[in-house]
């Protein structure tokens, strides 16, 4: 039995049998073929340039963050600070201390995805190094304490009155109970949703690692809704309605020409949220955006599919409407251009060992 135990722990056999684990390549391919008949019905492989005419390339690749910021309206939002790659350390440091920015803070990399280079800053040390280890532009956000965090799509059709949530992500951190005696290390060994977090961790965290949480501590070890990041996502799609769409709505529309995408939203409580209270939107993403509420572990690979499709019918109408309005598709120059600058910046983030 034990033998039969430590099978189910080894990483390779949890991956291989969660399609959740599986790399995007390995989910994505087998309906590729979906997306390339879009395309050619747009004429364009690159046609999702114009669902948020707004946002650099629709937001599929390379958008900005700081340019998505600048469009929504500063209430919603935490308070961020940007700042260009290979800045002075200290003088980010002071920039901050002058804003009264207050520890933990979040540091992130203005363009990326899959929380790559996200790192909870806890003190000047946490933010001195994290400044002189990121190559590529960042920002520094305050961090949100509240507990609750979701991932929720909207969509709009351009020259509709109103628009859909199509799907909510609840996202649960990832988390120890402690004992007394065991550390994290050996807590998160128990799980195997953790396991795939441990070599990353040991690079990243060995401190937390080696804390011991006190008997029935709820210790939470990962503060970020990322997927990639260990965090359970289940799918909350069932709780749509017309107080959640209706705020939602309204939100979106004050984001200029904000057709289709995401808002990750960090909240004290659904029904304060429902009334517009009490929540922050940490990032919004456009035309790339998942509809992550597919990997909740329940739903099978096949939901999964269906689910992309169905938003890139979505994506696909919302383009070929604003294209007809004048908004126009990336060239192929211009889209060649766009993946180069994606591999380019991939490989960056990559090599951030935070």
């Amino acid at each position: 039995m034990n033998s039969i135990a430590g099978w189910k722990k080894k990483p390779f056999w949890i991956r291989l049998f969660h399609w959740e684990y599986w790399s995007f390549n390995t989910v994505y391919i087998p309906i590729y073929p979906v997306f390339i008949f879009l395309c050619l019905r747009a004429r364009s492989f690159f046609f999702y340039a114009a669902s948020n005419p707004k946002i650099k390339n629709g937001g599929f690749l390379g958008e900005s963050k700081k340019d998505i910021y600048e469009l929504v309206p500063a209430q919603w939002q935490p308070r961020t600070i940007f700042f260009p790659a290979r800045s002075n350390p200290d003088a980010v440091l002071d920039k901050l201390m002058q804003a009264d920015f207050r520890f933990p803070m979040i540091g992130k990399p203005d363009i990326g995805a899959r929380g790559r280079g996200i790192k909870r800053l806890d003190d000047a040390g946490a933010v001195l190094n994290y400044v002189s280890s990121v190559s590529v532009d960042f920002h520094v956000q305050e961090f949100i304490s509240y507990e609750k965090e979701a991932g929720i799509f909207y969509y709009r059709f351009p020259g509709q009155p109103k628009g859909k949530i199509s799907g909510i992500v609840h996202k649960e951190f990832l988390k120890v109970t402690g004992d007394g005696n065991q550390n994290v290390r050996e807590l998160l060994k128990a799980n195997p949703r953790a396991i795939l977090q441990l070599s990353r961790l040991e690079i990243t965290e060995p401190d937390v690692l080696n804390y011991v949480p006190a008997p029935g501590e709820v210790f939470t070890v990962v503060p970020y809704g990322n997927h990639a990041r260990g965090a359970l996502f289940l799918d909350d799609s069932g709780s749509i309605n017309v107080k959640l769409v209706n705020v939602i709505d309204e939100i979106c529309r004050q984001i200029p020409l904000f057709y289709f995408g995401r808002m990750d939203i960090r909240y004290q409580s659904r029904e304060l949220l429902e009334e517009g209270k009490s929540f922050f939107i940490l990032e919004v993403n456009g035309a790339g955006s998942e509809p992550t509420h597919i990997y909740d572990p329940r739903h099978s690979i096949f939901f999964a599919w269906k689910e992309i499709i169905r938003h890139w019918v979505i994506l696909f109408k919302i383009s070929r409407a604003n294209h007809k309005l004048g908004y126009s598709y990336l060239t192929l120059k211009e889209g060649v251009e766009m993946f180069k600058k994606d591999k380019s910046d991939s490989k960056k983030l990559d090599e951030i060992k935070i």
